[in-house]
C-alpha cells in the first residue's frame, strides 16, 4: 500500500518587520507593546508592500519546498492552494500560482490540477488530508500544499479594529506530499466543523444575498458598509471553542491511532495566539519543548501557521526525520482538524 509523507518544506515571510510599537507609532492605534503581548504573545509580525498577491509570497515558498524534496516543478502533479485572502473573488489563487511557478510556460509546460481550500486557519490540516488522499490513491506522485496569505492589505489598522488587527500577519509556507513505500508519513487525520458559529468570526464582504452586493453611488463607484469591510470576531467565543476543538480532535487523532501524548515528539498548534496554546498545553500536560512556537515573531498567519513552523524546525533541526509529530488547527467556521505524522 501506498504511503504519503512529506518530502519537502519551503516557507517565505515579507521583509518589511511590523512591531507593536509600530501599530502605535505607524497607525495610531491606540495600544501598547505590554497590552499585546499579554493577550496573545505577539511581538511583531511582516507586513507585505502594496501590489503585493497572495500568490505572490506563495511563490518562494513553493519554489523552496520543491527543491527541498529534491525535484523540478515538472514533477509536481497537483497544487493545493489554502487560503483566506485569494487574490481575487475568483478564480482560485491555485491557477496564478500555477502560471507564477512556470508551469504553463515552455517545452516541459505542465497543465496541472489546481484545487483552492478554504477552510482559513484549518486550511493546511484539510489541504494535508486531501493530499494525502491523492497520493495513497496512487492518482498522483508529488501534490504540492501552500498556505498563504495577505492579511494585512485587509485589517482595519485603525484603534476601531485593534482586537483583529494586532493579531495577523503576512507569510506563506509550503510542503510536498509525495508517494513512498515505506512505513511512514502521513499516518491520518481528524476533520470537524460547526458552522452554529460561522457569524462568530466572519468577513462578510461578499454577500450574495444583496442584490448587487455592493451598493453603487450616483459616480458609479461601489459602497462597502464598514461593518462589512473589516474581519469580525467574538474573541471570547473563539478562544472557548479553540481551546475546547483543538483538545477533542487531537485526543480523537491519538485514541484512532492509539497513541498517548508521550508517544508524541512534538505537537504543531496553529498559531493564532500563544495564550490559547499555553492553555492547551497546560491542560494536556506538555513540556514546553515539545510545542514548538514562532508566533511571536510572524502573528497569526492563518493557513500559513503550521507550514511556517514545519519549515522553521526541519531548518533548525528540531524537528528529524523518524519523529512523530501532531499537527492541530482551529478556525472560522467554526472549522478544526489534526493530524498525525511519522516524518
Amino acid at each position: 500500500m501506498l504511503n504519503a509523507y512529506i518530502s519537502g518544506v519551503g516557507a517565505y515571510v515579507p521583509p518589511r518587520v511590523v512591531t507593536n510599537q509600530a501599530l502605535a507609532d505607524e497607525y495610531g492605534i491606540d495600544t501598547t507593546d505590554e497590552w499585546i503581548i499579554q493577550r496573545t504573545g505577539i511581538r511583531e509580525r511582516r507586513f507585505a508592500d502594496a501590489g503585493v498577491y497572495t500568490s505572490d509570497v506563495a511563490v518562494p515558498a513553493c519554489e523552496a519546498a520543491i527543491e527541498n524534496a529534491g525535484l523540478r516543478k515538472q514533477d509536481i502533479d497537483l497544487i493545493i492552494f489554502a487560503t483566506l485572502s485569494p487574490d481575487f473573488h475568483f478564480p482560485g489563487s491555485g491557477v496564478y500560482l500555477q502560471k507564477k511557478l512556470g508551469l504553463t510556460e515552455g517545452e516541459n509546460a505542465r497543465f496541472v490540477p489546481c484545487l483552492d481550500i478554504r477552510n482559513q486557519c484549518s486550511g493546511f490540516v484539510y489541504g494535508l488530508g486531501t493530499a494525502a488522499s491523492m497520493v495513497r490513491s496512487g492518482q498522483h506522485k508529488h501534490v504540492l500544499l501552500v498556505g498563504a496569505e495577505i492579511h494585512s492589505h485587509a485589517i482595519d489598522l485603525t484603534t476601531r479594529g485593534r482586537t483583529v488587527s494586532t493579531l495577523f500577519g503576512d507569510g506563506a509556507g509550503a510542503v510536498v506530499v509525495s508517494a513512498t513505500d515505506e512505513d511512514r508519513g502521513v499516518r491520518g487525520w481528524d476533520l470537524g466543523a460547526d458552522g452554529r458559529f460561522a457569524n462568530n468570526l466572519c468577513l462578510k464582504i461578499w454577500d450574495m444575498s444583496q442584490k448587487p452586493y455592493f451598493r453603487v453611488n450616483e459616480r458609479d463607484e461601489g459602497e462597502i458598509p464598514v461593518d462589512m469591510l473589516w474581519p469580525y470576531m467574538e474573541g471570547k467565543v473563539v478562544f472557548r471553542h479553540a481551546v475546547q476543538r483543538m483538545v477533542e480532535t487531537l485526543m480523537q487523532s491519538c485514541m484512532k491511532h492509539d497513541l498517548t501524548k508521550d508517544d508524541i515528539d512534538l505537537f504543531f498548534f496553529h498559531q493564532a495566539n500563544l495564550r490559547i496554546n499555553e492553555y492547551i498545553a497546560n491542560m494536556i500536560g506538555l513540556p514546553p519543548e515539545k510545542v514548538p512556537s514562532n508566533i511571536e515573531r510572524y502573528g497569526n498567519t492563518t493557513a500559513a501557521t503550521i507550514p511556517l513552523l514545519l519549515e522553521e524546525a526541519v531548518r533548525t533541526g528540531k524537528l528529524e526525520r523518524g519523529m512523530k509529530i501532531a499537527l492541530v488547527a482551529f478556525g472560522s467556521g467554526f472549522t478544526w482538524g489534526s493530524a498525525i505524522v511519522d516524518w
